[in-house]
């Protein structure tokens, strides 16, 4: 069952973050070649314009990425859009983010009714991030932590997401996939990066796939407060 959206009567009406503006945003993302209705229906039922710092309200419904603090984005609608799509190829119930950021994606998968585990390194956007998905009423696991190590005690995962680009796949991660499941993340340097698919097969061994290219924040060790 998709949760209902809990939402403040400031945080809708207002012409800047109107539905008509966020219809806009997913027919861009419908021209763009994303094709599952489930994932543009919740593009268009999330607020986005909560997840981002209210100066760059006006902005939340461009196709692009912004800036939420830190040297961190929000990523791109399209990118958020197509990962998720390529995620629920293999139906998952339950999904790791590695990433948490401003809570944006993990509320997409939320909406879709996944069961959601989320890791972020760095604890003040984590504090703001868990903030959010209360007030819309979502029940997402999150965790401080450096991300590179996932959640192993609630794994293995059917679905497992990285919005931080590695130079190569992590292996911690890709140990923590159920058989069957799917795991995206960019991988490359601050040059060059690409979409991966990777998809764990019955004997353990995995089918790597390259899907588009794409620029994300490095992926990195450790934790901030």
């Amino acid at each position: 069952m998709t949760p209902r959206l809990r939402l403040q009567p400031e945080a809708v009406g207002m012409g800047m973050t109107s539905q008509r503006v966020r219809d806009r945003l997913v027919e861009r993302l419908r021209e763009s070649g994303i094709a599952d209705e489930r994932v543009l229906n919740a593009i268009r039922t999330l607020p986005r314009h909560l997840f981002v710092d209210e100066a760059l309200a006006t902005r939340a419904y461009e196709d692009t990425a912004l800036p939420i603090g830190h040297s961190q984005t929000i990523s791109q609608p399209w990118v958020v859009a197509r990962m998720t799509e390529v995620l629920l190829e293999t139906a998952p119930k339950k999904v790791l983010e590695i990433g948490t950021g401003s809570g944006y994606q993990a509320a997409v998968l939320a909406v879709l009714g996944l069961e959601v585990y989320t890791v972020e390194r760095i604890g003040d956007l984590l504090r703001q991030a868990r903030k959010r998905l209360r007030q819309l009423g979502f029940n997402v696991r999150s965790k401080h932590d450096d991300g590179r190590i996932g959640w192993p005690e609630h794994g293995p995962y059917d679905g497992i997401i990285v919005t931080a680009a590695a130079p190569a796949l992590v292996p911690a991660l890709v140990g923590q996939l159920a058989v069957g499941g799917q795991l995206v993340a960019p991988v490359g340097g601050s040059g060059s990066q690409s979409l991966v698919r990777l998809v764990k097969r019955e004997d353990g061994s995995v089918e790597e796939t390259t899907l588009a290219p794409v620029v994300f924040v490095p992926l990195l060790a450790g934790t901030l407060d």
